[in-house]
């Protein structure tokens, strides 16, 4: 039995780095971050900082499903945003996703983000 697997979907953004979309062990997901990318195209979606974020977490929808998982068993979530004035309309939008018994979480605001995003966000899961 391997230690860990590794998490792959093509209905998420493959890695544009060295990393893994996510991997599992010892009954939790860890999610890599995801930025706005189109898995289809694997460019930035188009529009505003609420439409990067819906992209991002349909993005993390789907690793977290592929991994056997899902929303309801976030435990952590970290956003990483380019710009703190964005904070409500991501909020906003993440708060959908998230309509009860939301996972802890932090926000920080970082002085850049892969490609330009505008918005980055990971996640631990139970398996």
């Amino acid at each position: 039995m391997k230690d860990r697997n590794i998490v792959y979907t093509d209905k998420a953004p493959e890695a544009i780095g060295p990393y893994s979309q996510a991997t599992t062990a010892g009954g939790f997901v860890w999610c890599s971050g995801q930025i706005p990318l189109d898995p289809q195209t694997m460019e930035m979606v188009q529009g505003d900082v609420s439409v990067q974020a819906r992209q991002v977490m349909e993005n993390l929808k789907h690793v977290l499903s592929e991994a056997g998982s899902s929303f309801g068993r976030v435990i952590k979530c970290t956003i990483y945003l380019a710009d703190m004035k964005d904070f409500a309309s991501v909020n906003e939008v993440y708060g959908h996703y998230f309509p009860q018994d939301p996972p802890a979480r932090e926000t920080v605001a970082v002085k850049e983000l892969p490609k330009g995003s505008r918005v980055e966000i990971s996640c631990i899961a139970l398996q």
